[in-house]
């Protein structure tokens, strides 16, 4: 495939000396370059002008949102299972869970996403639990500090803390499952082996695809993955089954057929 060739410098005078022409045509260009960079420039506080307007609306609609959010938070409390079965049905998300997290996870009652103020500076997911034998936390919260303006509070960003779980005496999921063998496990090519490991694990919040899945995939809609059906084997469809037995049947009417002209052979001999 050709490619365009940069364009040379014009250093000197053109070859055929044409001088006058030349610095006509590079007046023209120069021209043309300051009007385009001042086009851009329009362009881009354009752009700088769009992005405040719409966290502007963002701010709104988040404000306009809460209540739903609140309604749905207290009718999910009467599915028993709804968060824990959420998580199973993602796609991702279920990649990281571990049997026994999900065993731990049936006490979640609520899940919650918070945005800060101004939304871009970072956001905590909130993790509501019932009274459990695993831990003694009745929330753990993983918190996102993305800028400046909401720096961690030792002044890092971007960050993430973590609420540090107060495990009870032989249910420290973190220990017990670093001794777990994974051969039979279903991972789904995650770099995080389990749920806690995630949520426990701040190196690299900016990249933090789970979170973001979280946020922006199953908080917002979890409905849509609580419902997901069970994969079941379909039954072969009866006519398929009837071909097959007519299949073996003439294959046996031809076998028998084969050997009552044998028997015949060597009856006339």
């Amino acid at each position: 495939m050709s490619s365009v060739p940069k364009r040379a410098k014009l250093d000197g005078a053109p070859a055929d000396g044409n001088t006058s022409a030349s610095a006509g045509n590079n007046e023209e260009e120069s021209e043309a370059l300051e009007q385009i960079d001042a086009c851009q420039n329009e362009i881009d506080a354009l752009n700088e002008k769009a992005s405040e307007e719409i966290l502007k609306v963002e701010q709104k609609y988040n404000k306009l949102r809460k209540p739903c959010y609140e309604k749905r938070s207290e009718l999910v409390k009467r599915i028993p299972n709804f968060w824990v079965t959420s998580f199973i049905n993602h796609p991702q998300v279920s990649g990281i869970l571990d049997e026994e997290e999900e065993e731990c996870l049936h006490a979640l009652n609520k899940l919650e996403v918070e945005e800060f103020e101004d939304i871009k500076s970072g956001y905590r997911i909130n993790f509501h639990f019932d009274e459990n034998p695993y831990f003694e936390n009745k929330v753990l919260t993983k918190e996102f500090h993305l800028n400046s303006a909401a720096a961690s509070e030792n002044g890092d960003w971007p960050a993430s803390t973590s609420t540090p779980i107060k495990w009870k005496e032989g249910k420290n999921l973190l220990k017990l499952l670093l001794t777990k063998p994974y051969g039979n496990k279903k991972k789904r090519n995650s770099e995080y082996k389990t749920f806690f490991d995630w949520f426990s694990d701040n190196t690299d919040p900016v990249n933090d695809e789970i979170a973001e899945l979280i946020k922006d995939d199953l908080w917002p809609n979890p409905l849509q993955y609580y419902l997901v059906p069970d994969i079941e084997v379909e039954p072969e469809d009866e006519e398929d089954n009837e071909e097959n037995e007519e299949e073996a049947f003439d294959d046996e009417d031809g076998e028998d057929g084969e050997a009552d002209e044998d028997d015949e052979d060597e009856d006339d001999k």
